[in-house]
Parts: structure tokens; C-alpha cells; sequence
């Protein structure tokens, strides 16, 4: 069997009694944004979906597996994670718990665990979060440096994450390096400087934290352009904490996303919906710091683009899981179950400017999920049960 990019592998699988197959292409099934068919079979020819539609139009393979009247999604795109890091902030979430404030500072204690950390220490780390991740159906991750804040600290983090993931993103610009803090102009030139000769060779992306108490306006489009003169693209943290220019300057500079995207202005939100750059929302953010919530339904009623991501670090939201984030998204930031669907599939291939992942479809990676349910609703309907049954990845399945 041949795929739709004309490579064959001469091995074929058909995955067949599927109740309900997302494939995020409305030219299939039901027309939906999902592109949702019933009674469905897919096909895989080596690493990539051959052939997707009713379950009795299958052609041929030399495989056959029966889903057992269960869902097939496509594997989540976690377009935005921190994986590279050591230690842990347990006391941090405890006091805030208790009512302190989160403020970006708490970054240091991460900052000086990892500095510490061997790099056999924070691969092992990394590999934990990763397989933890991949259990509950994310077959696609981002993932930043921006714990170590010096040169080799921040190269040898993009090094450790370049070995398990493309999508790479240089995040020395996470908050002003302890060592740099009555002098954050030095930092700044360090950053776009030496620690960006470094790093680039390891990343596709570059990010900076534009944020009171982090790095401002100015200071993040000096970061970002000076990476994008390096050929890193440009994603930025932006408006998390308060209203502020992040997002204005990543529409202008063509950034991939702006992530988390919680205190917009009118004119945020048109810029948003009027140019390129995908809204990452976190929930796992504002679910671990009691913080507000994004509007979801302001973006998506505007015509922005919309990604839902996990944010997995040590600090704001320490999960991995993309269906606790899609639980909380339709509970608590007005979205629909198959709008928060497409945000963690399809919307983080967005962020990632990928149009090979995200979706089931001829010439796609074959990166699916089945879930133990009839329905991709059920990752709503059903928040906190592991109805990840099984993850196929690049073919094969893996969990």
C-alpha cells in the first residue's frame, strides 16, 4: 500500500470496530471541524495513516486489530512543557496553597536544583515526565530549557532534550539569572550573545518570558529577533500574569504562539484572530496557582486559534496530562468537549507550525489514541479516569 507522501513500508495494519474516529479533517465523516466518522477503520502503512472511513470499505493489510467498539483520536500535541529540570516545589505549591501569592521568583528554586543536577540526573528526569506523558496519550511534545540561566546550563538542557523531541525551544530568557540581578542589561546581551551561539544549534524555537518581574517589552523583542536572526522561530510567554505587550509582539514578530494568553485587551484578541500566531491556553496554570482563567470562548468567538497545552513544570502546573487540561478547559474556560479536542490535537500542531501530527489523515504520523470509551466526549464527561487504553506512535504501538 502506498500512503499519500508515496512512501510504502510493505507492512500494513487496519484498525477496525472503532466507534468513533476524530480524524480533524471536516471534509470526512460528519463535516465537523473533528471530522468525526462512525463505525470506522483506519489504516497504517508503516509510520504514517494510509487510508481512513467506514469500517466496511477497509482495504486489505497484513495486520488487523479490533478496537472493540472503542474511540480513536489523534495522539495529543503538547506544543508547550519544561521538562528539562531537577527538584521539585512542593513546599512552594504548599504555602500557596495556603494562600501565598505566585509570583515568577519561585523560578530560582528550580533553577539552582538543576544547575546542581548531573546531566544523567536530568535525562533520567526528563525520560520519567515523558513516558508519564506518552501513558496518557501525548504523542508530540515541546519542551524548553530555561532552569540552568548560564551558558552551559542552558545548552547542555536543549542537548539532554534534543535527543527525544524535535521541537526544541531556547528559553534562556526565563527570568533574569540570579547571578545577573542588578545588572539584567548584561543578562539580556548574555542571553542574545554567547548563550544563544550555544544553544541554537540544539533548538527550533526561541521564548522569552514577557512578564513583570521577567523580562519587558523592549527586552523581549531584542531576545526574540536576535533568535530569529540565529533561524530560531519565535513563541512567547505572554500575558500570564497581567495585561502587558507579549502578546502585540508576538503577532508581530510572527510567533508560532503566544502561550498562556490570560489578561487580554480587545485589541489582543484581534490580533490574535487576525494573524497566525496560535493562543496556547495552560489550565494546568491557573488550576495550580488559583489564578484567573483565560476566556477561551472571548478567543475562540473572535476567530483566533486556539491550542490547549499541559505546561508541565515543576512549579505552575506540574501535570502531564492533556485530558485533565481538556476536562478543565470545558469546565471551567467555557470550551466545548470537541473544541478542547481540536486545541490539544490539532491547535498544538498549529502552535508548532506541523501539519503532520494533530490529525488522522493520509500522510499523517499514525499517532493515535483509543480510548476506553465510545466517545472523545468521555475526556470531559469523565475528568480524572485514565481513559488512555492503549497509544500508538509512528505506527507502533508504545502504551
Amino acid at each position: 500500500m502506498s500512503t499519500a507522501n508515496g512512501t510504502t513500508n510493505g507492512t500494513t495494519t487496519v484498525i477496525t470496530n472503532i466507534a468513533s474516529l476524530v480524524t480533524n479533517d471536516p471534509s470526512l465523516g460528519d463535516g465537523s471541524p473533528l471530522g468525526l466518522i462512525q463505525d470506522a477503520a483506519v489504516v497504517i502503512d508503516g509510520d504514517r495513516i494510509a487510508w481512513t472511513g467506514d469500517s466496511r470499505e477497509a482495504p486489505a493489510t497484513d495486520n488487523r486489530v479490533d478496537a472493540g467498539g472503542r474511540a480513536v483520536i489523534p495522539g495529543f500535541v503538547d506544543s508547550h512543557s519544561h521538562l528539562v529540570f531537577a527538584g521539585d516545589r512542593t513546599q512552594e505549591f504548599n504555602a500557596r496553597m495556603s494562600g501565598r501569592a505566585y509570583s515568577a521568583g519561585g523560578i530560582r528554586t528550580t533553577v539552582a536544583a538543576t544547575r546542581a543536577a548531573s546531566d544523567e540526573e536530568l535525562e533520567r528526569n526528563l525520560t520519567h515526565y515523558l513516558a508519564e506523558a506518552l501513558r496518557q496519550g501525548t504523542t508530540t511534545f515541546e519542551t524548553k530549557s530555561g532552569y540552568g540561566l548560564t551558558v552551559e546550563d542552558e545548552a547542555r538542557a536543549l542537548r539532554i532534550a534534543s535527543a527525544h523531541t524535535d521541537e526544541v525551544t531556547y528559553l534562556g530568557a526565563h527570568i533574569v539569572s540570579p547571578d545577573f540581578a542588578d545588572d539584567p542589561a548584561a543578562y539580556v546581551a548574555l542571553v542574545t550573545g554567547e548563550m544563544l551561539d550555544a544553544c541554537a544549534p540544539y533548538a527550533r524555537w526561541v521564548d522569552v518570558f514577557c512578564e513583570k518581574g521577567a523580562f519587558d517589552g523592549d527586552q523581549a523583542r531584542a531576545i526574540l529577533t536576535a533568535g530569529k536572526a540565529k533561524g530560531l522561530h519565535p513563541r512567547v510567554h505572554a500575558n500570564q500574569l497581567s495585561y502587558g505587550p507579549g502578546v502585540q509582539l508576538a503577532v508581530e514578530l510572527d510567533a508560532a504562539s503566544a502561550d498562556h494568553c490570560t489578561h487580554l485587551t480587545d485589541a489582543d484578541v484581534d490580533a490574535l484572530a487576525s494573524g497566525d500566531t496560535v493562543a496556547t491556553l495552560l489550565p494546568g496554570a491557573e488550576f495550580s496557582t488559583r489564578a484567573e482563567w483565560p476566556d477561551a470562548r472571548r478567543l475562540l468567538d473572535a476567530g483566533a486559534t486556539v491550542a490547549l497545552s499541559t505546561d508541565c513544570n515543576p512549579g505552575s502546573s506540574f501535570t502531564s496530562s492533556v485530558p485533565f487540561c481538556i476536562a478543565l478547559a470545558v469546565r471551567d474556560m467555557r470550551m466545548t468537549p470537541d473544541e478542547a479536542l481540536w486545541s490539544a490535537t490539532a491547535g498544538g500542531a498549529r502552535a508548532l507550525r506541523r501539519t503532520d501530527v494533530g490529525r488522522l489523515t493520509p500522510g499523517a504520523y499514525a499517532d493515535l489514541a483509543l480510548l476506553d470509551a465510545p466517545s472523545h466526549v468521555h475526556l470531559a464527561y469523565r475528568p480524572g479516569v485514565p481513559l488512555v487504553g492503549e497509544v500508538w506512535r509512528r505506527g507502533v504501538r508504545v502504551a
